[in-house]
């Protein structure tokens, strides 16, 4: 799969190196820009205050299958008019949109492919994302748990606080894992 990545961050950068690892063949793009024509998918990674410019300053985004991996904290609000970045992302591209990759911790993306078991990864969004997704979670070492539709993107972004304030008061950084009763 081509994957566009938007950000160089600890996401953005990490979640790179695991596809690339995979066999994706991937572009990063920084605070330049660039063009996504040639992608079958594009992740956005950048600070969720962000998200304006870095979509502003790409083109080639329409139509395309885009993970939003974007977390709004403290005071910052998504575009005005949109209860979340997710659904302002699918505003400007008009192609199929996920929140996902914005409730765990980048740091322990090099241990993921070690772990005794599969970590999960909250996402939510577009039906017709879901293929994109699942594939990229698995090729980075997670199984992805839907959340809901697009409408749940607002939801997602709330968890990533819960996420940031367990592990800052007393857990460290960690992964999570969602099991039915049978796979336990």
């Amino acid at each position: 799969m081509n994957i566009t990545v938007i950000g160089r961050g600890n996401i953005g950068g990490g979640l790179a190196d695991l596809w690339e690892r995979a066999g994706h063949k991937v572009e990063r793009l920084g605070r330049g820009g660039g063009d996504a024509g040639a992608a079958d998918a594009v992740l956005i990674a950048v600070p969720g205050d962000a998200v304006q410019a870095a979509l502003s300053s790409v083109t080639g985004l329409s139509g395309k299958t885009v993970l939003d991996a974007t977390n709004l904290y403290g005071e910052v609000k998504p575009p005005a008019g949109f209860g979340s970045n997710a659904e302002y992302v699918k505003s400007v591209t008009g192609g199929p949109t996920a929140k996902v990759f914005n409730t765990n911790i980048a740091a322990l993306y090099p241990q993921i492919a070690d772990a005794r078991a599969r970590p999960s990864n909250l996402w939510s969004g577009d039906e017709e994302a879901r293929r994109v997704v699942e594939q990229l979670n698995t090729d980075a070492g997670y199984e992805a748990v839907r959340l809901g539709d697009l409408s749940q993107a607002a939801t997602q972004e709330s968890i990533a606080h819960a996420i940031i304030a367990i592990a800052q008061n007393g857990l460290g950084a960690f992964v999570y894992r969602m099991a039915t009763p049978e796979q336990l």
